[in-house]
């Protein structure tokens, strides 16, 4: 048959690249929420606990616990911290609290995911080195095996309406064998599995 060379087509090499900056994008998120958005808040916090706690000594509030900030935030104190915040250039929006450990939290979240994204990426890349190809009538796969055209015995398409594979049956030594020809992830893998199933027909034809 002519010759094939199935590469990389550019419809898995998208799907994977949307991937990637997708889990990079999400990692340098947490990242950025750990080392700037968090810490800055975590600061706010802090001059935000100190006007409480100036009110609380002047008499002009009550003590509460912090976790009951947030609606029911005591009038006076929401009118001094929205008087510092514009003096300090904050937005007027009350800050979280943000412990040591949640913000180490993020940052390991984020180099995790980093880290899985850098992996993900190299073997992206380490794909784009891989070709099923044809040399005369023998098809090389992935692996490097070679099978003959004509010791092909069965062509399975079952996953090939729903993923564009199919499986080319050969046997090898006495034993049943499988070749994996992935037309959605390899660009041309389909030209070798019609010669493929023309052979068996005019083969079964003869028979």
């Amino acid at each position: 048959m002519e010759k094939v060379d199935a590469r990389i087509s550019k419809e898995w090499r998208r799907r994977m690249l949307f991937m990637f900056f997708m889990v990079s994008c999400i990692a340098a998120w947490f990242l950025y929420d750990g080392y700037v958005v968090w810490p800055a808040e975590a600061e706010r916090h802090a001059e935000f606990v100190a006007i409480e706690a100036k009110l609380v000594e002047s008499g002009k509030i009550e003590a509460v616990e912090h976790k009951a900030h947030g609606e029911e935030l005591n009038h006076y104190l929401r009118i001094e911290w929205e008087r510092h915040a514009k003096q300090a250039g904050y937005k007027r929006k009350i800050p979280k609290e943000r412990t040591d450990a949640s913000i180490g939290e993020q940052r390991t979240i984020g180099w995790v995911m980093m880290s899985g994204s850098a992996l993900f990426g190299l073997w992206v890349l380490w794909n784009h080195q891989l070709r099923i190809e044809t040399e005369g009538d023998v098809v090389i796969g992935t692996g490097g095996q070679r099978v003959e055209l004509d010791s092909i015995m069965k062509i399975d398409r079952s996953k090939w309406e729903s993923k564009g594979i199919a499986y080319a049956i050969y046997e090898d030594s006495g034993k049943q064998q499988r070749l994996c020809l992935d037309d959605h992830k390899f660009a041309g893998c389909k030209a070798i599995i019609v010669e493929a199933e023309r052979r068996i027909q005019v083969r079964n034809a003869e028979a």
